[in-house]
Parts: C-alpha cells; sequence; structure tokens
C-alpha cells in the first residue's frame, strides 16, 4: 500500500510572533525556517525580500537579528507538509544505530553521505525530518549546524531550544573567535601531500556563479577562511588528510584542498575528473569527505565533550585498496 501524499495545509491568515529568550539573537531566516517547518527556503527567502516578513511593523533583512520581544509578522503560507505519519519509519529507522552521543540535551549521530540534513528544493525529506518521525519520543528536534548532502559524519542536534541557543554562536564561528569548538574531517585529495602541516589562509566567496550555477571560489574580496590540513598518510596517487577547520565556509575544505592543487576524491564540483575516474577504480563511489570528530563544551554541563565518528565501511575498504604510508 503505497504512503498517503501529504495534505496541502494553509494559514490562512497573517499571524504574529512575538520572540521569546529562546529565540531571541537568532537571525530572521533561521527563525523561520525553524517556524514554518516544511517550507522550502526558497520560499522563505523570497517572502523576506518582498517585505511579506515583518518585525516591528517594518522590512527586514534575511540577516536581521532578532531581539526579545520582537514582533514578527508572517504572510499566509500554503504548502503541502509532510508529517511524522506521512514518512515510512522503516526506511530510516538506521538513523537509530547512528547515534554517537546523545543525553536530555543532545543527539549526535554520525550522518550518512547522500542525505541532506532538512528537506529543500527537490529533497522531501532530510535527517531532521527522518529523525523526528523515528523517534516521536523527543518534543523538540533541531539542528545546531549543518553537513552538505555528501559529507558524512559528526551531526549535532538540539532537543532543547536553550541548547540550540548555547551552540548557536559556537558552531557558527567554529574555533576562529572562542576557541570553543574543534571539528576535524578526514578527506581524501590528489597525489602525494606536498607539504607537512599547512595553515591555509585564503578568503572565500561564497555568492559567485559559474555558467548560472553558484560556486564557492578563492577571491580576496570574499569572507575570511582558514583550514589547517595535516596529511595522516600518502602514496604517489592519493593522501589522506586531517582538516581542523577554524572558519566553516561553503565548502570550505574541498576549495581550499583545489586552491593548494589536490583535489578531494570524488568531487564533481572541484574535483579532477581524471582522478576521479581512477579513484572509482579503488571504490570511490561518493565525495570522499568526512565529519571526522567534535570537541566542544557542553551546554548544560560545561564539561568538554568529545565525538568520533568512525570511518564507514566503503571509505576504510577505499583506503585499504590504496595502500597509504604514514608521512
Amino acid at each position: 500500500m503505497s504512503p498517503t501524499p501529504p495534505t496541502p495545509k494553509q494559514n490562512a491568515q497573517v499571524s504574529f510572533v512575538t520572540i521569546d529568550d529562546a529565540h531571541a539573537g537568532q537571525r530572521v531566516d533561521n527563525f523561520l525556517f525553524t517556524h514554518l517547518k516544511g517550507v522550502p527556503k526558497t520560499h522563505v527567502y523570497r517572502i523576506i525580500r518582498k517585505g511579506e516578513v515583518r518585525v516591528n511593523k517594518g522590512r527586514v533583512k534575511q540577516t536581521t537579528k532578532l531581539k526579545k520581544g520582537d514582533q514578527v509578522r508572517i504572510p499566509p503560507i500554503r504548502l503541502a507538509e509532510r508529517t511524522a505519519a506521512d514518512i515510512d519509519t522503516s526506511r530510516y529507522a538506521f538513523l537509530k544505530q547512528a547515534t554517537l552521543f546523545e543525553d536530555d540535551a543532545l543527539l549526535i549521530i554520525n550522518k550518512p553521505s547522500g542525505m541532506a540534513v532538512h528537506a529543500g528544493s527537490g529533497i522531501q525529506i532530510g535527517v531532521i525530518e527522518a529523525l523526528r518521525a523515528v523517534r516521536q519520543d523527543l518534543r523538540y528536534l533541531e539542528l545546531v549546524h549543518r553537513l552538505d548532502r555528501a559529507t558524512s559524519g559528526c551531526l549535532v542536534l538540539a532537543k532543547k531550544a536553550s541548547v540550540l541557543k548555547a551552540l548557536h554562536e559556537d558552531f557558527k564561528n567554529n574555533s576562529l573567535t572562542t576557541g570553543r569548538l574543534d571539528k576535524r574531517y578526514y578527506t581524501l585529495v590528489k597525489c602525494r601531500w606536498r607539504f607537512g602541516e599547512r595553515n591555509v589562509v585564503k578568503p572565500l566567496n561564497t555568492e559567485a556563479r559559474q555558467q548560472g550555477e553558484r560556486v564557492v571560489v578563492v577571491d580576496e574580496q570574499g569572507k575570511f577562511a582558514r583550514s589547517i590540513m595535516r596529511p595522516i598518510s600518502v602514496s604517489d596517487t592519493a593522501s589522506l588528510l586531517e582538516v581542523k577547520l577554524l572558519t566553516g565556509r561553503t565548502h570550505q575544505v574541498r576549495v581550499h584542498a583545489q586552491s593548494e592543487g589536490h583535489p578531494v576524491a570524488g568531487d564533481p564540483k572541484y574535483g579532477d575528473p581524471e582522478f576521479n575516474k581512477a579513484m572509482k577504480s579503488f571504490g570511490v563511489s561518493r565525495l570522499f569527505l568526512h565529519a571526522a570528530s567534535l570537541r566542544f563544551r557542553h551546554p548544560v554541563t560545561g564539561v568538554e565533550l568529545q565525538v568520533v565518528a568512525p570511518l564507514s565501511d566503503d571509505l576504510k575498504a577505499v583506503l585499504t585498496k590504496l595502500t597509504l604510508s604514514s608521512d
């Protein structure tokens, strides 16, 4: 029996929401993503741009920060919402086994590659929607940060609004300003890494366009971006790197690696087509980028928390076939 299609629902009237402590400090767009679950991001940006969203009766930008007591005007929204009942939970039961850490405040999972963190353009169900359906015991669940669809590894979700607010600044700024967050990735790149530990400081333009497609490029007018790249094991064919991010720009690891002459294996956007083709013979069928570990202060206890996400079996098999040696 096929699942029942989502039922169109409508917020038929303009609604007004008063910002409380839990949402104070959030950007307007991030608040609306949470408040208007199921609404495509493109639609949220459109209603902001057209002035249909107002704060204290005034027009705002998507980056406007909300304050406690602000009154947000939200226009009528019509959409096909997916509820937990619409989702085949058996398809996403594997997410329960992906848990790396859980307590009353946090849920941290090892996100699989190929699954978006949230629904959006052309994507009906992401990790957050699937987890809300699979874990109906949780009254509140929101993303603390995001990972690209093709990237696997550590993904942090908040089980309380106060926790989301407490972690927002740490994860937004990464390690650059506070040093309270240590975020590291594993990535496989082309050829033998030519450097030892490399401090890559190159600004990134995250709004560039090439042939109408959004891309990220190194640009002196772009946003400050810093990555520390360290070889773990190398060969003439490919090298495994650990990358510590001190900023969290879109596609930062991929573009920084490519700019150093070592594009990431399996990267269809910034990679080397010939290298990607060669890597397929070693079993690389996806972007080889994995959020391997996180270390941060627990937002409730203040105790330092470290979480490690093991590589998936397919990525381990690639490394075995390559027979990399320690640098």
